[in-house]
């Protein structure tokens, strides 16, 4: 009988998507094909959120049109960059994400009234979505892809011009590509774990 036990990503696999990776500025004129975009998500969506809610929605944005909309909600330091990025994602949040639940989460057919009408139902959609964005990252750079995340760009711009309904609203944005490697500084310091970490 084969063993369901979970196996540990060796050295190589670490690297890919944590200690070698960096995030990226400018961009090799490389495309990024649709079936890799598909595979992100079908990779991510598995990473848990409270109650599977699953609030992430994406919007891929690859046409020369609808890049100059998405750059002309950016700061100005990062138009460009998003400009020449052969992908950029908007992550945004689905602010009624709890009418999925009892899809999402049929073990339970209440789950729905946890969040429904509630004052703080936007921070559970920020969290889990932020949560999310972290595993299109990994997925990703899993994939081969390098990463560009951003944070810099007017929300309520951007929520106008892709998202005119109010119902998603964005979270951050992520170009995906081939990275120029030498358009690279030094990697920044980290912390080591005794300075942010306690055990007790």
């Amino acid at each position: 009988m084969a063993s369901t036990q979970l196996t540990q990503l060796d050295d190589d696999g670490f690297d890919l998507i944590f200690r070698q990776a960096r995030t990226h500025n400018v961009w090799l004129p490389i495309p990024v094909p649709e079936a890799t975009l598909r595979e992100i998500w079908n990779v991510m969506k598995f990473g848990p959120t409270s109650a599977n809610c699953s609030p992430l929605r994406i919007v891929f944005v690859q046409s020369p049109a609808e890049k100059e909309r998405l750059v002309a909600c950016m700061d100005q330091g990062n138009q460009a960059k998003t400009r020449i990025a052969p992908v950029t994602a908007i992550l945004a949040m689905d602010l009624e994400f709890y009418e999925q639940l009892p899809r999402l989460f049929p073990h339970n057919l209440t789950a729905r009234s946890w969040f429904a009408g509630k004052p703080d139902i936007s921070e559970t959609a920020l969290r889990n979505s932020s949560l999310q964005g972290g595993y299109f990252i990994i997925a990703a750079r899993g994939l081969g892809l390098d990463c560009g995340p951003m944070s810099g760009f007017d929300a309520d711009k951007l929520n106008a011009a892709f998202f005119p309904d109010g119902e998603f609203k964005v979270n951050f944005v992520c170009s995906l590509g081939h990275g120029d490697a030498t358009k690279l500084f030094p990697r920044s310091p980290r912390f080591d774990f005794d300075e942010a970490c306690r055990i007790v």
